[in-house]
């Protein structure tokens, strides 16, 4: 399974989001930019984000968007399976769909591809975007800066 540029970038701009939580709206250009976003799509993005529940907009000239929860409370995957859909590494454990597959029901693979879904799943679930920002930090205050040319 993997994730899409689109769900990328809407994980990009949540993440964005959730390290200025509490600080206000965020306008579009400045996510755009903090995190290499095209703010054309990320318009789109964000608005599917609302659509969703995990966005807050205001309008105005001290306007823009925000997370409608805290960081702590969403979780990597909630984004994930909105804007990609179901985590799975094929397609009959992701979304139950078993197509043309003439083994369903009978398929040696069928407890790995479960238990990798889970695996993977879990990591996704376990992880907040507080987690993330926490983690980022940490790692980058850790970082000697390089001074080389």
């Amino acid at each position: 399974m993997t994730v899409s540029q689109k769900c990328q970038y809407a994980l990009r701009a949540v993440y964005e989001l959730a390290r200025r939580f509490g600080r206000g709206p965020v306008r579009i250009s400045d996510l755009a930019s903090s995190q290499a976003i095209p703010a054309k799509f990320l318009e789109l993005i964000l608005c599917q984000l609302k659509q969703g529940g995990f966005v807050e907009s205001r309008r105005g000239r001290r306007g823009g968007y925000m997370l409608a929860q805290s960081p702590g409370e969403l979780a990597v995957g909630q984004i994930i399976r909105f804007i990609d859909g179901p985590v799975g590494p094929v397609r009959c454990v992701a979304s139950g769909d078993t197509g043309d597959c003439s083994l369903y029901g009978n398929c040696a693979f069928m407890g790995m591809w479960f238990r990798a879904q889970q695996a993977v799943t879990q990591v996704y679930d376990r992880t907040t975007f507080e987690d993330l920002v926490t983690e980022h930090g940490n790692s980058s205050e850790r970082k000697a800066p390089s001074y080389c040319i």
